[in-house]
């Protein structure tokens, strides 16, 4: 028994190990690939259309590395931490409001995007059956 134990731990070490190693390889090639890629798009359009110079692969890197830092910043992007947090403060935003400050905005957005909401479901329904 103690030496199935040992076999699967050692088994255990070397898929890690493993992959690792292989996700090391696949972050390397992703660099090397998006990093061509910008460096081709831009060699190729930039020069023609805007009278740039040309770049080369290492200034296509740091191009990707400032696109990044701009537009995403060091969280991991833009779904990362701010949407949960505005979704939990409009949620809570609208269980403070009253029926009233609901209904208003109802209709202040309904306008707004062309379609009425549709009444809230949780509202009994006042209409007559027709029968």
């Amino acid at each position: 028994m103690m030496y199935m134990n040992r076999q699967f731990f050692r088994r255990g070490v070397r898929f890690r190990v493993g992959k690792i190693i292989g996700f090391v390889i696949l972050g390397i090639i992703g660099i090397f690939a998006f990093g061509s890629i910008v460096m081709l798009l831009w060699n190729a359009l930039m020069p023609v259309i805007f009278n740039l110079r040309q770049i080369t692969f290492l200034q296509a890197l740091g191009l990707l590395l400032l696109a990044k830092i701009l537009f995403s910043g060091f969280r991991g992007g833009p779904r990362a931490h701010g949407s949960r947090w505005k979704r939990d403060a409009l949620r809570e935003g609208w269980a403070n409001m009253t029926p009233e400050q609901q209904e208003k905005f109802r209709q202040g957005w309904g306008h707004r995007c062309r379609k009425p909401f549709p009444p809230d479901s949780r509202e009994p329904n006042t209409a007559e059956p027709n029968s």
